[in-house]
């Protein structure tokens, strides 16, 4: 981590819980909240004016909710880096917002330990799930696809890579940890990619939950 103090846009239209997280965040030295919105609609606006490191944006909110708000933040500035903020019961969000390209989900009664690590992973480029958020959407998946065959259409190899990168393995280490060049992990990835139509490491996760590929 270097000295600079990441700028973070705070979004959620519970006062309380803004002050809330505004004080614990503020007391970290590497972060700062730079503004808040109670709404999406209020925080389109001040993109206009700032463009932050991060955004911590609620789903369900009056006037426009994080979905929407997060569809047209990311189409008008697609490296914008936005974590989400959720609570039990809204996994039928959850793809929405990655296809959407949301980074990372939080639930809200997570601990400050676990917003330092989700922030510091969406920031360094990776993405973030909560284990207790996967867990909730592994269920529902099960639940959702008892009646469905797997439809994984990968190769042997492309699942082994796809594993990998769930757990967080770069392509240079994957490459190393199977004996092969980064480049061949790079057209893997990519065929990956292509075949499962997902277009960031999020949609990966939520492909291989899906087909039950990776235990949570």
């Amino acid at each position: 981590m270097n000295n600079r103090q990441y700028q973070i846009i705070l979004v959620d239209d519970h006062t309380l819980f803004r002050n809330g997280l505004r004080i614990l965040l503020n007391n970290q030295q590497e972060y700062t909240i730079c503004a808040e919105a109670a709404n999406g609609e209020e925080f389109l606006e001040l993109l206009d004016k700032q463009r932050p490191d991060l955004v911590l944006l609620d789903i369900d909110m009056p006037v426009m909710d994080g979905i929407e708000a997060a569809n047209r933040a990311l189409k008008k500035y697609p490296e914008l880096k936005i974590i989400t903020l959720s609570m039990y019961g809204e996994e039928d969000y959850y793809y929405k917002m990655v296809d959407a390209g949301v980074k990372g989900f939080l639930l809200k009664n997570s601990d400050i330990n676990e917003v330092k690590a989700a922030m510091q992973t969406v920031l360094e480029g990776g993405s973030y799930f909560s284990s207790e958020l996967l867990q909730n959407l592994v269920s529902s998946l099960r639940s959702k696809s008892q009646q469905h065959e797997k439809q994984n259409v990968l190769s042997e190899r492309e699942t082994e890579i796809l594993i990998l990168i769930c757990q967080g393995f770069s392509n240079q280490e994957i490459a190393d940890q199977l004996f092969i060049s980064k480049r061949t992990v790079d057209k893997h990835r990519s065929n990956i990619l292509e075949k499962s139509e997902s277009k960031n490491t999020a949609q990966l996760v939520m492909y291989a939950i899906k087909n039950q590929l990776v235990e949570i």
